[in-house]
């Protein structure tokens, strides 16, 4: 998403230009094709041709998901140039510039503004934002909706080569036949595949906070409207809350599996879910703060190793397991009082420090863990149906 918008962009700024070069950096062009990335700069610059450059080998100085944008004349001269990063949930670098929302920067600080004045963390954001916010969080829930609906009545096999068939659908059809728990386990699983699978076949999702982590929030919300039940009011100002602690885990952490590793993409969903759901269910500001803390810490160390550079395996069922976990740290966070030693602003700065000690292979480049696994072992595979002809 966010290269697209960045060619879109330079491609509006520069009419004049013949064609376009872009060369892709490090984690960006390491998983870029598995992410479609060419494919959609292409189209964000047509009908004038684009000549890619791969360089996963190579970074710029600022981030692992690093582009840059050449404008080409006629007879191939470059004519201007354009750098910037994909910083994760659709975001560029150059997108920092945009004015500060919120007056505190921690969740801290605005867990005791709000304890001051008696707020809910929703109340906080729709004072900072305007009443604006609601119909902005109206549109993201009507699309997580589409996707999620969309999803479970969809089938057939997943685009990329690695074979993987969509699930939602029979995972929601043997939630039938279950009972209490086990039904809405089944039920939440169903959900989180629906809205993954959605991503992964290039359809409209949601970042929240990312395409690949785009399952939990929805699956959790939408189980609750019926669970509880309660309105879309209600749901919207949930959402309110998630967005408030992915934005503070984006401000003060990284939501980018190629800087941090999945903890920063899986890991933020979770704690977005998990407060979302503690509010839904009752839970004081306090408690909201401590479930979103469980959420991110029981992350900690994740690797986003994705097989074949593709958003498929495993990313598609830590969807559906992080939607689980974060209904868990809901409950259990309503079980306490919300007192704990640790707090969610510690675990972002934790995470932060997790993903830079994390070698690269282990963020977002499909050169380690399950994906270098995988490719051994298909590898090997084929090597042994050789030597058997």
């Amino acid at each position: 998403m966010a290269p697209s918008r960045a060619a879109l962009a330079f491609g509006a700024d520069h009419p004049e230009a013949a064609t376009f070069r872009v060369v892709l950096y490090g984690s960006l062009a390491a998983s870029g094709k598995g992410h479609l990335t060419d494919k959609v700069i292409a189209e964000a610059l047509a009908p004038r041709g684009v000549q890619f450059v791969w360089k996963p080998d190579e970074k710029l100085p600022t981030h692992p998901n690093g582009l840059r944008l050449e404008a080409l004349d006629a007879s191939s001269a470059v004519t201007a140039t354009h750098e910037d990063y994909s910083v994760g949930g659709g975001a560029l670098s150059s997108d920092s510039d945009a004015a500060q929302v919120y007056a505190a920067d921690s969740l801290s600080d605005i867990l005791a503004a709000c304890q001051e004045d008696g707020q809910m963390f929703w109340e906080y954001v729709a004072q900072c934002e305007g009443d604006t916010i609601w119909d902005f969080l109206e549109e993201i829930w009507r699309q997580m909706v589409v996707s999620l609906e969309t999803g479970l009545h969809a089938a057939g096999v997943i685009p990329g080569g690695l074979g993987v068939c969509r699930k939602a659908r029979a995972l929601r059809r043997k939630s039938s036949v279950l009972k209490s728990d086990f039904r809405n386990e089944a039920l939440l699983a169903a959900y989180a595949y629906a809205v993954a699978e959605q991503n992964a076949c290039a359809e409209c999702v949601v970042t929240a906070p990312t395409c690949g982590s785009c399952g939990v929030v929805p699956a959790v919300l939408y189980l609750l409207k019926d669970e509880i039940p309660c309105d879309e009011r209600e749901i919207l100002q949930a959402l309110a809350t998630a967005g408030l602690i992915g934005n503070l885990v984006k401000t003060n952490g990284s939501i980018s599996g190629a800087a941090v590793g999945c903890q920063g993409v899986i890991g933020t969903a979770c704690a977005m879910a998990a407060g979302a759901a503690a509010q839904l269910l009752g839970g004081s500001p306090q408690q909201i703060e401590y479930a979103a803390e469980m959420g991110l810490e029981h992350h900690l160390g994740l690797t986003c190793d994705p097989v074949g550079g593709l958003v498929q395996i495993p990313c598609i069922e830590r969807n559906a397991h992080a939607a689980t976990r974060a209904l868990s740290c809901a409950r259990f966070a309503l079980l306490s009082d919300g007192l704990h030693r640790i707090s969610f602003d510690d675990v972002v700065t934790v995470l932060l420090e997790t993903g830079r000690a994390l070698p690269s292979l282990y963020r977002e480049t499909a050169t380690g863990g399950l994906a270098r696994v995988y490719e051994k072992r298909i590898a090997g595979c084929k090597e042994r149906g050789k030597q058997e002809k």
